[in-house]
């Protein structure tokens, strides 16, 4: 560094003052540690309050030659926006953008222009006046996970029609070859010449429809997922982290950039009923998929999977989850997540480890069953089970097609959900992705590790159901296979027996999944669990020329200059 850590501290106070410059490890454990994976040491966490603030730390962090890492909710499962170990060749200071929260809708609902600190959750919230969605809905607005996150780290989303989180319209911050900082304005919205004159105004929303571009030469959604998806004997999936077709700037940057607002298309809100079916065969839950996306007028809304280990797991493990979005909604999931945050950090000052987790399933324990009484027959009737989110208008088509199909085949059958069913049926569903963390957390004497793969397998692939070797059997206690079944996009977790080597575990698994022509990860961020694949790590290159951001996700290397 040019300057001693304590000065480029001192200067951080200076623009945010000292209650927004965290140092000591206990206040910083929120942001230093990923939800499922990853941590490490910062040199501070600066939580600037408006966009002018993070330019400006930004100008100094830079300045003084330190790796930034950009944060928004922390809600990642693979590492992508925590510090990973402590190699680091320059400090690395942790830009967290929670306070940054804005919304401004533009063209009468139409699209929204958020900044850095905006959630899923209260974009939901800002489009029900006109009737409209955002990109994902009850998904990652669950854990309280942002809308420039999604964008940044190509997430993909339960929704069929809207495919990956992608714009091509944002305003970020980059630094060139010669290590010089740039305003980049590509949201198509005219607010100036100068950084802090651009981000004042933006910030203020001092600007008028006049000076908003509305042509499609830049898009912000993509145009192209509706048709991808029904290609369903292509031998390729059908979205993938580094498909080079959703790799624009900040859509797929993963934080090699610093981002302050993107532009984001919204969606109607269309009436729509659940189908729940339940099987004892692949072969039938394949069969359903290619009528919906070859035979129906429209795509589905969404088709979630669950296998029956996951939604045993979710349905024990994820109660308390589930519970309390219930009784709360999505907007206080992320104060719930950092106050359990709080308490295990001081109990592991202690050496205690666990404990909160074993004491929130002693009291989800004793509370009555939560899941519909319909849901829980068929969990014991069959294996697998498929949701379907409707559009009313296709109801009709798809439920003679289901009563048809399951005349003919014994091996499964189906119901259609009242609007409570269908609602905790979803709900389940999302709440299985957190189940295998608490699994671990309270059985840690007889679990390693959890081994987390996020695929999409060949649009054409009828054999979605993987076999393992039975020496990798031996291995794990529990498989939890869930996911976006009509993409082909599954998650699969492994909870593995004590003293099992997780990594080279998941290593074993990349080796299976190739020979599968599987692609991996399917919509999250390499972080520090995935190798970066040659069309993706060129993109971060590019964007980030002297290598300061993010350094070393998609195991990249660490060094500036990406030496």
């Amino acid at each position: 560094m040019s300057i001693t850590a304590s000065k480029v501290i001192q200067q951080f106070q200076q623009v945010v003052g000292e209650k927004f410059v965290l140092t000591d490890e206990q206040e910083t454990r929120l942001y230093r540690q990923g939800r499922r994976f990853g941590e490490g040491q910062v040199l501070a966490v600066v939580a600037p309050g408006s966009l002018i603030e993070q330019w400006r730390i930004l100008q100094i962090a830079v300045a003084a030659d330190c790796i930034v890492i950009m944060q928004a909710a922390n809600t990642g499962l693979t590492g992508g926006s925590t510090p990973y170990g402590h190699d680091y060749d320059r400090p690395v200071v942790l830009i967290s953008t929670r306070r940054l929260a804005g919304i401004q809708v533009i063209n009468l609902g139409k699209q929204v222009i958020c900044l850095p600190g905006a959630t899923l959750d209260a974009l939901e919230k800002a489009l029900l006046p006109f009737n409209r969605e955002p990109h994902s809905v009850i998904g990652s607005s669950c854990i309280g996970a942002s809308v420039l996150g999604g964008v940044c780290n190509n997430s993909g989303g339960a929704l069929v029609r809207r495919g990956p989180a992608y714009t091509e319209l944002a305003l970020y911050a980059q630094v060139d070859e010669q290590g010089q900082l740039h305003l980049v304005n590509h949201l198509g919205v005219s607010l100036g010449t100068q950084p802090e004159q651009i981000l004042i105004r933006l910030q203020n929303g001092e600007y008028q429809e006049k000076d908003i571009d509305y042509s499609p030469q830049h898009r912000a959604s993509d145009p192209h997922y509706g048709h991808d998806v029904r290609q369903v004997d292509l031998d390729t999936p059908a979205r993938f982290n580094a498909d080079p077709n959703r790799l624009f700037e900040t859509s797929g940057s993963a934080g090699k950039v610093c981002v302050f607002a993107v532009r984001l298309d919204t969606f109607e809100k269309l009436p729509s009923q659940v189908f729940y079916i339940g099987t004892n065969s692949q072969d039938d839950l394949t069969a359903i998929r290619r009528y919906l996306l070859t035979q129906l007028p429209r795509l589905p809304i969404a088709g979630e999977y669950i296998h029956r280990v996951a939604y045993d797991i979710g349905e024990k493990y994820g109660k308390d989850t589930f519970l309390f979005i219930e009784k709360f909604g999505t907007a206080r999931v992320p104060k719930a997540f950092a106050m359990k945050d709080k308490i295990d950090g001081m109990l592991e000052k202690v050496k205690i480890r666990g404990l909160t987790d074993k004491v929130l399933q002693l009291l989800t324990g004793v509370l009555p069953p939560h899941l519909p009484q319909r849901m829980a027959e068929f969990r014991n009737r069959y294996e697998h089970h498929l949701l379907l989110r409707i559009e009313d208008q296709d109801i009709a088509q798809v439920e003679s097609y289901l009563q048809e199909y399951f005349k003919i085949h014994s091996t499964g059958n189906y119901f259609l959900c009242n609007e409570e069913e269908g609602r905790k049926a979803f709900l389940h569903r999302f709440a299985i992705a957190g189940a295998a963390i608490r699994y671990r957390d309270v059985h840690r004497r007889e679990v390693e590790d959890i081994v987390a793969l996020d695929i999409a397998l060949k649009r054409n692939d009828r054999e979605w159901l993987e076999t393992l070797p039975e020496s990798m059997e031996e291995q794990i206690i529990h498989k939890l296979y869930y996911g976006h079944f009509l993409c082909h996009v599954f998650h699969q977790d492994y909870i593995v027996k004590k003293g099992v080597d997780p990594l080279a575990m998941e290593h074993a698994m990349w080796k299976l999944l190739d020979q599968r022509g599987a692609e991996y990860p399917a919509e999250h961020n390499v972080g520090h669990l995935y190798v970066a694949k040659p069309a993706l790590k060129q993109h971060y290159q590019k964007l980030d020329p002297t290598n300061s951001f993010n350094v070393g996700i998609g195991y990249t290397s660490r060094k500036k200059y990406w030496s």
